[in-house]
Order: structure tokens, then sequence, then C-alpha cells
């Protein structure tokens, strides 16, 4: 059973995801908040494995709480949730640690596959935004926006943790990776923890915006790239 806790500013919207999801039956709607703070207060008193945040909330807005959150549960997946085509909020909320972020609208069935997803560790991005949000992360990748990795440790990636990150640069899920690269997801995953493990980074998307810095796709042979 997935918990989950729902925060929406918007009283019809919380009630509604409420309903919707505990009528799934391998999810549990363990609270609803209205605000960031109150985010924090229903985290602290009973921990979901899933937050759906919405973005623009009082007190608190949903980047800054899920900054603070993955600070203190870095286990927690946050989904977040918006009708604004935000690019700030794109960034930020994907930098501090959001596993997802969907549009509002979403049909049931895609934002249970979407939390879903993001319980088994993956990350989920609405397709109606997920060249949108490549794109912004290439622009602050090539801008000042900057991922430092220390040479020796780059120096420490095998070729085929090289062909995994090159194909991070380009976007590709675990599940794409695999296919391209001829392996199971379980050995792109492994790959994947052992190449973030080498670079000192926090998570997938340092791991893109960097290795759109350093052309990752160049360390690998040309037929492969």
């Amino acid at each position: 059973m997935i918990k989950v806790l729902v925060a929406d500013d918007q009283e019809l919207m919380r009630e509604s995801l409420r309903i919707i999801l505990d009528s799934r039956p391998n999810i549990e709607v363990t609270g609803v908040a209205s605000d960031g703070q109150e985010v924090i207060r229903k985290v602290r008193e009973n921990q979901p494995d899933v937050i759906l945040m919405d973005i623009r909330m009082p007190k608190m807005d949903g980047v800054s709480c899920t900054r603070i959150i993955k600070e203190n549960y870095p286990a927690i997946r946050i989904i977040i949730l918006t009708t604004f085509d935000d690019d700030e909020y794109v960034y930020n909320g994907l930098k501090y640690g959001a596993s997802g972020y969907l549009l509002k609208g979403v049909s049931v069935e895609e934002l249970e596959n979407a939390i879903e997803t993001v319980y088994s560790g993956r990350a989920m991005i609405n397709p109606d935004i997920a060249e949108k949000v490549l794109r912004l992360f290439s622009q602050m990748a090539r801008s000042d926006y900057t991922i430092e990795v220390d040479e020796r440790n780059a120096r420490e990636l095998t070729q085929a943790e090289w062909r995994v990150v090159a194909q991070i640069e380009r976007g590709a899920s675990n599940k794409e990776i695999a296919e391209r690269l001829n392996l199971s997801e379980g050995t792109v995953r492994n790959y994947l923890s052992s190449a973030l493990n080498k670079l000192q980074l926090r998570d997938r998307t340092q791991l893109a915006i960097w290795a759109v810095q350093t052309n990752a796709a160049r360390h690998i042979p040309e037929e492969e790239g």
C-alpha cells in the first residue's frame, strides 16, 4: 500500500484527489494539507511514501516545501502538481529533489501511474512538458548554473557507465536506456548508482545537468554516440 499525502490550497482539489486516490486498491491517502507549513507538520505525524505537492500555496510554496522535505526526509517522493507553465518552478522543483512534475488535469490512470512510478524510485515527467524540461535544463547547464565534479572522479567512470551517462544527457528513461544499450533495467540502475557515487552527485537531475555541460557523448566510441 502506497501512503500518499495530498497538498493543495484549494479544498475542492484536495478532497477530490483524496476520494479518487482512496478508491484505488494500492493507494491510501494518509492526510491532506492546504499549505507548505501544514505539509511539514503532517509529514512529522505520519511520513507518507509520496506527496502530491501543489506548486502555489500560501505561507510556504511547493518548491520551498519540497526543498525542506527532501533535506529532512530524502526517501519521500514528491510529485509537483501545477496548472502554471512557470520555468522557475520547473527548475527549482526538480533541482531540490522532486521526482515528478505533472500538470493538473491528468487522468486518474495517469496520476496513479505517476505515483507508482516515483514510489518505485523512478522519475515521472508529464509528456506534455518533458521536452520543455529537457530544453530548460540544457539552457541552465550551458549558462551560469553549473555542477562541479572533480576531474579525478570523472576519470573513474567505466566505458559502460559513460554510455549510460550519455543516454541521461539525451533525457532517456531507464527503460529507454536498457533498450538502446541492450541491458536490463536493473543493470542500468546499477551503472547509474555507481556513476552517481563516483561523481559524488546527489541525484539524476544533477547528473543530467553535468552530462550536458561536459558533453558526455564524446567519451564513448563514435559509432555508439
